[in-house]
């Protein structure tokens, strides 16, 4: 490792990307640079905004390995048979779980910040999400959801698994990598949600007001965690001689499924692809909260950033900047 590169890397996260709270380096599995910024360390909790999403896609894969779920081609509406369908409505009834994960469902809503104030204000995210599900949207379209829709995957998961959210991702996922979330975070009113999005300290996951988690945003890690979780997706699902979820998921979920075709970005089940030939793929959460790992080049880079609007791209300073000073690493 070049300590001259290392500096410069230094100054221009300093200088250009000012809200960045931490970042760890695995190359070959071992940590190879581990560093904290804005008066963050290794304890420090950040908000890391819709990776949650890629979170989600894992516990998904998890509950398909488990039989809990049959397959990503399930209808939505087979996991909700109380939800009472509105009139004349048919679009619902046909969208699967791997439109949700790929981003290709049909939504009502079209004004976001509207439709944003009265998702918090209701009671029940996913019965809100639910409502708005189908129209007359076209199925297969790519409409990336960053905060209306996810949710039903949580519904989704809830009542294939019988356990709340939080404890099936805690027994299945997070105890066997040693990641500790310590507790689901209701958030009473916009203040505290300001609050939550800035702290640093706070160990948890946000859920409504009945108990569910967030399925697009609301879960704090730190960038050892969001390493780790990278380094799990790397290994194929294997964590320390253990299958957490298996080979085909991992394979199966950070591979085109649709694409963003403005922003010319390929998506597998809530995972961006960033290269397909070295298999390079990232959760991405507003702020600039990345979890990036290349295959081919064996590195896992994660980075946890304090939210700011208009971010500068990560992965841009990850393949101009990054990368090429620790993909030789050993």
């Amino acid at each position: 490792m070049n300590k001259e590169k290392v500096i410069e890397l230094e100054k221009i996260i300093n200088n250009e990307y000012s809200n960045i709270a931490g970042m760890a380096i695995l190359r070959d599995g071992k940590i190879v640079y581990e560093n904290y910024f804005n008066e963050c360390n290794a304890t420090s909790r950040i908000h890391v905004y819709s990776v949650t999403k890629s979170i989600i896609s894992i516990l998904i894969g998890i509950a398909i390995d488990k039989g809990y779920i049959k397959g990503v081609n399930q209808k939505v509406l087979d996991f909700f048979p109380d939800y009472t369908i509105k009139r004349r409505e048919k679009n619902i009834q046909n969208v699967t779980l791997k439109n949700l994960m790929t981003m290709t469902a049909p939504y009502k809503y079209k004004f976001a910040p509207y439709a944003y104030i009265k998702y918090f204000m209701s009671d029940n995210w996913v019965k809100y999400t639910l409502d708005l599900l189908g129209g007359n949207g076209h199925i297969g379209q790519f409409r990336y959801t960053p905060l209306i829709g996810p949710d039903i995957l949580s519904g989704i998961l809830i009542n294939a698994t019988g356990q709340s959210l939080f404890d099936f991702a805690t027994e299945n996922l997070f105890l066997p990598l040693g990641i500790t979330v310590e507790r689901n975070v209701v958030l009473l009113s916009a203040k505290e949600q300001r609050a939550f999005n800035k702290s640093k300290s706070i160990s948890g996951w946000v859920a409504d007001s009945t108990g569910i988690n967030s399925g697009g945003w609301g879960l704090t890690l730190s960038p050892r965690d969001m390493a780790k979780i990278g380094q799990l997706c790397l290994n194929g699902g294997m964590w320390d001689g253990k299958q957490i979820v298996s080979t085909k998921w991992i394979i199966e979920s950070t591979k085109e499924h649709s694409r963003w075709e403005k922003m010319n970005l390929p998506y597998g089940y809530l995972w961006w692809i960033i290269d397909g030939e070295e298999h390079a793929c990232a959760a991405m959460g507003d702020g600039g909260n990345v979890i990036y790992f290349n295959t081919k080049k064996n590195i896992v880079i994660s980075i946890a950033s304090l939210f700011m609007q208009n971010a500068k791209d990560r992965i841009k300073l990850i393949k101009e900047h990054i990368e090429p000073i620790f993909e030789q690493c050993k």
